[in-house]
């Protein structure tokens, strides 16, 4: 069964399938979704939630381990498997063709993919997965309806402003659905509902601190290291989280990857670019960090944000900060060969 993101909170309502499948690489969506899911089986009486993180030498036997194991603790349970690559290798699609063939007991399986490229979506593990699973394809907003989409969360909380107000604010958010929901929900936080003035939300936008995590982004792309040191202590100094810098990160390095393997196979790097949602003044900057890192440095660094997160979550020893940091770093100082 595939479902759109907007049809997954009703699908839920009527109780959890064994198998989910959430395929994309919008972050917001990503994380809406799995927070339904989290919530709807917190509701129905699951009582375990495990998470794994398919990483370089994960170990797949793991899979079947926790399938054979009986929870002390839980009667239900939830088992989040997310694939951050999207290529499993040989192991790890014989586990997930396992997975779609033979659901484990009392259990809950939640798969999460980003976007897929051809051979893998005509793999024999993801087709099992398709056929048997509750498929949700986690799309990103086009340009042209993203002010639509800002009126719809901003009617959420009961505001509204004018269409002008809307294109400023898609206008600012760059087609960023994370920043373009965390500005409606500052707006929220900041006046009543009802209807928004445009110069009062001009002036609640333009208000930012004087760093945040897009700046760190654009200056890890210029190869800018005085600027990427100066955001970084800026950040730290204003009390930023760890992990409220993971997120703009990876929406800064994932279309390049996406980018860069376009480039690779000796597409259009401006069509890849307008694919990847990259426009106006920041396709130069994209084609000047494009000419300094290979995509094997961009993969080992989506790799290592993944890391990072589980750091910051407290899964893994560390401190997440100084990783940022080392790695923010070392990819502003790449030069091209």
């Amino acid at each position: 069964m595939r479902l759109a993101q907007a049809q997954l909170e009703t699908h839920l309502k009527q109780g959890l399938q064994p198998l989910y499948v959430l395929v994309g690489d919008e972050p917001l969506a990503q994380r809406e979704s799995l927070d339904a899911i989290r919530t709807a089986a917190r509701t129905q009486g699951f009582d375990e939630r495990t998470s794994l993180i398919v990483e370089r030498h994960f170990n797949w036997q793991q899979i079947q381990t926790y399938g054979q194991s009986i929870s002390l603790f839980a009667s239900r349970r939830l088992l989040e498997i997310n694939i951050p690559s999207g290529k499993p290798g040989l192991d790890g699609g014989k586990a997930l063709q396992a997975l779609a063939s033979k659901t484990i007991p009392d259990t809950s399986v939640v798969i999460i993919l980003p976007t897929l490229e051809r051979d893998s979506k005509s793999s024999a593990w993801f087709t099992a997965l398709e056929k048997q699973a509750v498929t949700i394809t986690l799309n990103e907003i086009e340009a042209a309806s993203l002010p639509q989409w800002i009126a719809n969360r901003l009617a959420q909380q009961g505001q509204h402003t004018s269409a002008q107000t809307l294109d400023f604010l898609a206008h600012q958010v760059e087609g960023n659905l994370l920043a373009a929901n965390q500005e409606v929900q500052k707006l929220g936080l900041l006046y009543p509902q009802g209807e928004l003035a445009d110069a009062t939300v001009r002036e609640a936008v333009l208000n930012v601190s004087r760093y945040d995590a897009f700046q760190l982004g654009e200056a890890v792309l210029a190869g800018d290291t005085a600027r990427t040191v100066r955001i970084l202590q800026g950040l730290q100094d204003e009390g930023e989280q760890a992990v409220a810098v993971m997120n703009p990160l990876m929406w800064v390095l994932r279309p390049l990857v996406r980018i860069k393997q376009a480039e690779m196979r000796g597409e259009n790097v401006m069509n890849a670019m307008t694919n990847a949602r990259i426009y106006g003044d920041k396709q130069p900057l994209v084609k000047r960090a494009l000419a300094r890192l290979s995509l094997r440095q961009l993969e080992a660094a989506l790799q290592k944000l993944a890391d990072i997160d589980r750091t910051a979550k407290g899964v893994l020893l560390g401190d997440a900060w100084l990783e940022i940091s080392r790695l923010c770093f070392g990819l502003a100082r790449v030069r091209g060969r």
